[in-house]
């Protein structure tokens, strides 16, 4: 369900800023930030009411930046993100419902998993890129080395979420199959509320050049 195309972004890019937006002026300044410090993918989260405004918004207005939509929760959620512009979908649980509904309108689409179980329940709804959440609770890098073991002739890949830091990020970042990560750490909330874009262009700056090893 996800095209190579978009697969290649996100390892290019590495980090993927995961944040939600309060306020719907805030998601275009917000979002040129981090294209300015470099981090040109992005997963805006559902969990306010501006979610899909501020992702029509950027989508439209910062073409750049590729426009991931997080906490997908219903069905519905699926469609509506498609129609705002969203290039794929991330949900912190697997349903199946919704995950066929991402697949009606052909935006790619990633469940979030933590057992074999339910890699194997992606598996047999085609998904062979899945969220990886929540990473550090369930273990991180040593709990997914052992749970994708039995599944890694089938090329899965994984994008982990949840606790993640400029601490640990690499060590997520050497594994194979995790062709990038979520940082929820680098758009901080008083930053935003404060409008100070040149923060967050300075923190995903520092982001990109540790997760490229400088």
């Amino acid at each position: 369900m996800f095209p190579e195309a978009i697969l290649n972004r996100l390892a290019n890019c590495k980090v993927v800023a995961g944040f939600s937006v309060d306020h719907i002026d805030d998601a275009v300044p917000l979002a040129n930030a981090l294209l300015a410090g470099g981090i040109d993918v992005i997963e805006l989260t559902l969990r306010t009411e501006a979610g899909i405004d501020a992702t029509r918004a950027i989508s439209t207005e910062v073409p750049e930046i590729l426009v991931g939509v997080g906490t997908i929760l219903a069905p519905e959620q699926a469609v509506q993100v498609k129609e705002a512009g969203a290039h794929f979908g991330v949900s912190p649980g697997l349903n199946p419902r919704v995950i066929k509904a991402a697949k009606a309108v052909e935006l790619p689409f990633a469940p979030g998993i933590a057992t074999p179980s339910d890699i194997e329940a992606a598996i047999e709804l085609n998904c062979r890129f899945v969220k990886y959440f929540p990473a550090a609770a369930l273990g991180g890098v040593a709990y997914l080395r052992s749970m994708s073991a039995p599944y890694a002739h089938l090329g899965i890949q994984y994008f982990p979420l949840g606790g993640l830091n400029a601490a640990n990020m690499n060590e997520y970042l050497a594994e194979p199959n995790i062709p990038a990560i979520g940082g929820s750490w680098i758009v901080q909330k008083d930053l935003v509320k404060n409008k100070d874009w040149a923060a967050i262009t300075t923190r995903a700056q520092e982001v990109v050049l540790h997760a490229n090893g400088s």
